[in-house]
């Protein structure tokens, strides 16, 4: 039974960084023990983030420097009790935002909504981001929730697994699942390289969906088919994310791209083969762009032509990595502007770990099509 995602949102804070002022603030948390300066503006630059979101950033008021608009990092770094008040008093209101225009463009009020899925990597409080969703939203007492929590760039997909779950055990269920992530929390001080690569890519940012059972109508939309997992061998130490003093702290080998790559090809050879496909088939991908390395190593494995990234690429730009968040905004993308037919969704995270999960987009169908609201109340 596929999942059908009827409405979908995404949100950035309002304060936004240019790739000149995040070498700025890198330059200011790596300190005079960091890697030298032309060598930071290297790593950004390569980076493929050109804009990025943080919900650190206070208003420009003219003549006002940028470190002075992010005061959160002064000349010591923030404990991680520091980083995680910041983010009690931040994630709902990004999480907020992309919940309503995710329902929005469902058609469904808050009340229909029957089970509630969070997922977040980057903090951690309670009561959280789930019951602030339930109060402001609408949503009834009694909704399901759970909460994904530190899986990594992939916990979106892990999510939207949970939420195909809860629906084929329940043709009535809606549910929406949201993603906030706010990675600007986590600025690591010093000079560790792969420190530095991670203060380069990561960003914050917030997306939700809602879903059911019940057929798409008249918006195109994407069902859900089929969702998998994969461990890679002896990769354990390649990548990691651990609660440190000073926040969340990012491993992040340079062999990462390479070996993803290696085992892309063949896994998912045999993971399509059951529905008649292989990667040749597959009309537009979602790839998490974990950086514009893993980006072209994993495309050139699988034969993709530079276009067919064109979305992962654009959100990576324009965004920066939002950690779970990012999935969605590609797959959002990708359901404004691509031809129906199958979608491929992959994201990679520690352990190292794939996730795929395959989609069908739908064109729609015409106006007459019954409103969502009345077919989930049937």
């Amino acid at each position: 039974m596929s999942l059908t995602l009827h409405g979908m949102g995404t949100a950035v804070p309002p304060g936004r960084v240019s790739l000149d002022e995040a070498i700025v603030l890198s330059e200011h948390v790596s300190e005079a023990a960091g890697p030298p300066s032309a060598l930071l503006q290297r790593i950004h630059q390569r980076s493929g983030v050109r804009s990025r979101g943080s919900v650190l950033i206070s208003e420009d008021q003219g003549e006002t420097s940028f470190l002075d608009r992010v005061p959160f990092y002064g000349t010591e770094s923030p404990s991680t009790a520091e980083r995680m008040r910041a983010f009690r008093d931040h994630a709902a209101a990004l999480a907020l935002k992309a919940s309503r225009a995710a329902l929005a463009d469902s058609g469904l009020p808050g009340s229909a909504i029957t089970h509630l899925v969070t997922v977040c990597c980057t903090g951690f409080d309670a009561p959280g981001v789930d019951l602030a969703l339930i109060a402001e939203l609408g949503l009834m007492p009694d909704v399901q929730r759970t909460h994904v929590g530190f899986m990594g760039c992939h916990g979106a997909l892990n999510g939207l697994r949970v939420a195909r779950a809860f629906a084929e055990s329940d043709a009535s269920a809606v549910v929406l699942l949201c993603c906030v992530e706010l990675c600007s929390l986590h600025l690591q001080y010093g000079a560790d390289r792969e420190q530095v690569v991670a203060n380069a890519l990561f960003a914050d940012g917030a997306a939700a969906v809602v879903a059911s059972v019940q057929p798409p109508g008249c918006n195109a939309a994407l069902r859900l088919e089929a969702s998998g997992s994969t461990v890679i061998p002896g990769s354990a130490d390649l990548m990691h994310w651990q609660i440190a003093d000073h926040g969340f702290s990012m491993g992040l080998s340079p062999r990462v791209p390479q070996t993803v790559a290696n085992v892309l090809r063949p896994w998912l050879n045999d993971w399509l083969s059951p529905w008649g496909l292989d990667p040749a088939s597959i009309t537009s991908w979602a790839m998490h762009p974990g950086g514009p390395r893993i980006l072209s190593a994993c495309g050139e494995a699988l034969g993709l032509k530079p276009y067919q990234l064109d979305c992962s690429q654009a959100v990576l730009h324009d965004h920066g990595n939002m950690s779970s968040a990012t999935i969605l905004f590609i797959l959002e993308r990708l359901r404004q502007s691509s031809s129906p037919g199958p979608c491929l969704a992959l994201a990679f995270g520690p352990g190292l770990c794939a996730e795929v999960a395959l989609f069908h987009l739908t064109a729609g169908r015409d106006e007459t099509t019954q409103p969502l609201e009345q077919r989930c109340a049937t």
